[in-house]
């Protein structure tokens, strides 16, 4: 393996070192913690906190003047209760503060003033509340806004002391893969987060590897040639691509790799010669797909990204086909070449929904993976009492 290598120089180094600095070898496990599920995420969590190394309430944002929102509060209800339990077992809390209005991000940033306020706003937040850092989500970012987003961050990591600052940033596609057949557009690879300053000014870096769905057209373009159904939220494939561009700027010892715990239902239309096109509908969790199954007595399987997935003939669509074919009963793959058959043989198109979620197993063949490139650990999105139960199970003794 690539890193054979690499993992012989570190162990021969780390038996060097004092026992304080070989401790930042350990595996990490966090997740995120939704304020508009406080109750049922904070029972969730609170029975298994030793299995965490990090827990982060998603809780704040900012306002269109640059303020925090405390959208809990944190002071009431379950959060503090579940954040005294935490460091009670000696588990991180380090709050998210989510942004998502590019203009406004771009507004305030731009503006050394207004940019400085916010960094002094968020690092007194984290030391007047005893948390351990912050993690910054701030999405949407138009490229223009990378040298002011990367003084922000700087700003931020000087007034935090030794406060964590945590960074959100998105999963980098290959721009081959991401393009692949297709003319290379002006202005791909232009981004608003500078992983090189990311690296720098962030204690941690949570890769957003989920929502995949077809934007790596390389690996949509092999499934569709052999008549696969592919949507994915995270394939273990995309991931270990992005993760590995992600390294080439920022140290793997800072790189917390996202799991997904939900799912998407798309709305498929199946066209000849192996063309499908995905319409999203909406995310679920898991539950969800139980009922699914219930209601039309199909049975979900593993589909090629490891994920689970099924899909059905809604009663009431008036794109059901009336003639030889329909998915109803069909697994995902079944469907998948069956809908390709139709449409080649009938010179027509076929709809039906898929549903392709993120279960106990595909989250644990994502952990094996994490471990397997190098990196700090791994992040679950998100814990809120509606992903597998099962995730727990997987959990248990991953932290390092």
């Amino acid at each position: 393996m690539k890193y054979g290598y690499l993992y012989t120089v570190v162990f021969a180094l780390l038996i060097l070192l004092p026992i304080s600095a070989s401790a930042a070898t350990t595996f990490e496990v966090s997740g995120w913690m939704p304020y508009w599920r406080a109750a049922t995420s904070s029972n969730d969590v609170s029975p298994h906190l030793s299995e965490l190394t990090e827990i982060n309430p998603f809780v704040y944002s900012v306002s269109s003047s640059g303020t925090i929102i405390d959208n809990g509060p944190m002071n009431v209800g379950p959060w503090p209760a579940v954040i005294a339990a935490a460091h009670a077992q000696k588990v991180r809390v380090v709050p998210t503060v989510m942004w998502s209005n590019g203009a406004v991000i771009q507004k305030i940033l731009s503006n050394a003033k207004s940019r400085q306020a916010l960094e002094t706003t968020i690092a007194n937040l984290v030391k007047a509340n005893g948390y351990d850092g912050i993690d910054i989500d701030f999405e949407n970012k138009p490229a223009a806004i990378k040298n002011y987003f990367s003084l922000f961050l700087k700003g931020l990591y000087m007034r935090m002391g030794n406060k964590l600052v945590t960074c959100d940033i998105e999963a980098r596609t290959p721009i081959a893969a991401q393009y692949y057949g297709m003319e290379i557009p002006a202005g791909a690879g232009a981004y608003a987060n500078d992983y090189t300053q990311i690296n720098k000014y962030c204690d941690r870096v949570h890769l957003m590897t989920y929502d995949q769905q077809t934007v790596d057209s390389q690996l949509a373009a092999v499934a569709a040639s052999s008549s696969q159904l592919y949507a994915p939220v995270a394939d273990p494939a995309w991931v270990e691509a992005v993760v590995s561009l992600a390294e080439q700027s920022i140290s793997p010892r800072k790189i917390i790799v996202g799991i997904p715990t939900y799912g998407y239902e798309y709305q498929v239309t199946a066209y000849a010669n192996n063309q499908y096109l995905y319409d999203i509908l909406w995310t679920f969790d898991p539950g969800y797909a139980l009922q699914i199954e219930k209601q039309y007595s199909v049975i979900p399987v593993r589909n090629s990204a490891g994920e689970m997935t099924l899909t059905y003939t809604p009663l009431a669509s008036s794109t059901a086909p009336t003639g030889p074919l329909s998915v109803g009963s069909m697994d995902g793959l079944t469907a998948a070449a069956a809908a390709s058959l139709y449409a080649n043989t009938y010179n027509a198109h076929l709809t039906f929904n898929m549903l392709d979620w993120s279960d106990a197993q595909s989250v644990q063949s994502k952990i094996a993976l994490a471990k397997a490139l190098g990196v700090r650990g791994v992040a679950i999105f998100e814990f809120d009492g509606g992903e597998d139960p099962a995730v727990w199970n997987v959990l248990q003794g991953v932290k390092q």
